[in-house]
């Protein structure tokens, strides 16, 4: 390779796949480069036909060759990757392991379940929100939608139709503001009327085990700083095969300041202990309308979450109240746009809540500090 073409190699390097998050030289996707005087030649392969990141790709290969000095023109010859480049892909992603739930008792990723014992109270509306603001402060953050029957993870962070991209058997998830998704609604058509009912999911616990199973498997999240799980209300089928696949997970409570609704919610944490997993803490959503004149409006009651804390809380694990999030209205209408109000509207009173309950999971970062790692002595 002579200098020139190794200068371009270089600032190739820079392009990075905007699907699984890596350099597209690391991941094998040039397959080689001529330079002629001013004119680059660059061989880039991608994974698979139809790949939607296409257009991308090939704009920022572009633009990469064409910042090395003496290069004037930059023609890129598109292939796809034959069937054993991909499997060398998919092997390397994997770091040459079997494929297996990714997120294992080894794992340095931080895992918090959102849970709640009853439906309405904004779990998945703080799930999206909170993987946002996570992101937006330099984490590496990834969400699975386990409400399989009412996913809504997708819209409410601007998703829409869009669909993971498959290389063999590994999925990728789409990434929306920087976190990566995957949420059966993504596989799930939409059909010709748009009606919601058309797309309805209605299946029993083996089905929904292996749902749960294959996103953790399947779905290729890389090295994630948090994951996310927004689990569906109550202490069903999903909730125990999360504390079966994911023992070390934590879980965020997500309740409204109703003491009805506070005492229903503190039953998937209790199901969650079962299964070994421990509680991070309890959100409050909805903790009153801030009124023009400063007063607020306690439309749900007052104390549901720090009761619901206290209540769990034992001698042997104290449970704190996280956040009191106020109602909003932008924040429901981000939820309608698909515009996460942590971005769009970071000074709403909930907006700040939300960030500021994500500089409190930030802070924690990695590490294997108190986590079972299943070493035996002999």
């Amino acid at each position: 390779m002579s200098a020139t073409e190794a200068q371009v190699l270089s600032a190739l390097r820079r392009v990075i796949d905007p699907e699984i998050r890596q350099p597209i030289v690391d991941l094998d996707m040039i397959g080689g480069i001529a330079v002629e005087g001013g004119a680059a030649r660059v061989a880039l392969k991608l994974t698979i036909v139809g790949c939607p990141a296409a257009d991308t790709i090939e704009r920022d290969v572009r633009e990469a060759a064409a910042s090395v000095a003496g290069i004037s023109t930059v023609d890129v010859d598109v292939t796809i990757m034959t069937r054993a480049e991909r499997d060398a892909l998919t092997d390397k992603l994997r770091g040459g392991r079997p494929k297996t739930v990714q997120f294992g008792p080894d794992s340095l990723t931080r895992i918090y379940a959102i849970t709640s014992g009853k439906g309405g109270v904004g779990k998945s509306t703080i799930t999206a929100n909170l993987g946002v603001a996570l992101a937006a402060q330099g984490l590496r953050v990834g969400i699975v939608d386990a409400d399989v029957f009412g996913f809504s993870i997708p819209g409410i962070l601007g998703l829409g139709d869009v669909n993971p991209t498959q290389v063999n058997d590994m999925i990728l998830p789409p990434v929306a503001h920087d976190v990566k998704v995957i949420s059966i609604g993504m596989f799930v058509p939409s059909s010709s009327s748009g009606q919601a009912a058309d797309r309805v999911v209605s299946w029993r616990g083996p089905m929904l085990h292996r749902t749960i199973q294959q996103f953790l498997t399947d779905v290729f999240f890389g090295d994630l700083d948090v994951l996310l799980l927004d689990l569906p209300p109550g202490t069903g089928d999903i909730a125990i095969s999360i504390g079966q696949l994911l023992p070390q997970a934590e879980i965020i409570v997500v309740t409204t300041p109703q003491q009805a609704a506070a005492e229903v919610a503190e039953r998937s944490a209790l199901v969650a202990r079962q299964t070994g997993q421990k509680v991070f803490g309890v959100v409050e959503n909805m903790a009153g309308l801030p009124q023009a004149d400063g007063s607020v409006l306690d439309i749900f009651g007052r104390g549901g979450g720090a009761d619901a804390a206290s209540r769990l809380s034992t001698a042997d694990e104290q449970v704190p109240l996280l956040a009191s999030i106020p109602i909003s209205i932008a924040l429901r209408e981000g939820g309608d746009a698909g515009l996460p109000i942590v971005l769009h509207q970071p000074d709403d009173a909930a907006a700040r809540a939300i960030t500021a309950l994500a500089a409190r999971i930030a802070v924690r970062g990695r590490g294997l500090s108190g986590r079972k790692l299943g070493f035996s002595v002999n």
